[in-house]
């Protein structure tokens, strides 16, 4: 179930970005990307396993870094970011073990990840054959 609200909010969230605009802003899709990495830190904070917030926190800034950089050079890189994110929370559980993070997580974040990297890398392909 978690993958189908995944996803159906995924997709809620880029059609509504597409409708109002907001996706018009190139910081959109980044912003997203940087948000959607601080969440493992935060579970690790509310689960209370600080020992793991170190590993958190650096795999949240190797996508930062990704959105920085995407940002600054090309959204393709945000897209394919977005899609990493969600291969990162499939296979999050055998790369750090996070009390804090619920069981239902990985498998929503990886499909709102991947719905709104899919939506990205069509808008983009779209816009480049215009």
């Amino acid at each position: 179930m978690e993958f189908a609200i995944g996803a159906i909010l995924g997709l809620a969230i880029a059609a509504g970005a597409t409708v109002t605009g907001f996706d018009k802003d190139r910081s959109f899709y980044p912003t997203v990307l940087i948000v959607i990495a601080t969440y493992y830190a935060l579970f690790a904070v509310m689960g209370e396993a600080y020992e793991v917030l170190t590993f958190e926190l650096l795999a949240a800034g190797g996508f930062i870094l990704v959105a920085i950089v995407g940002y600054r050079t090309s959204l393709w890189l945000v897209a394919l970011g977005l899609v990493a994110h969600g291969i990162f929370d499939y296979s999050h559980d055998s790369l750090i073990e996070n009390p804090g993070v619920p069981s239902w997580w990985p498998g929503f974040c990886l499909a709102i990840d991947a719905t709104l990297g899919a939506w990205l890398i069509t808008v983009l392909a779209k816009r480049s054959t215009q």
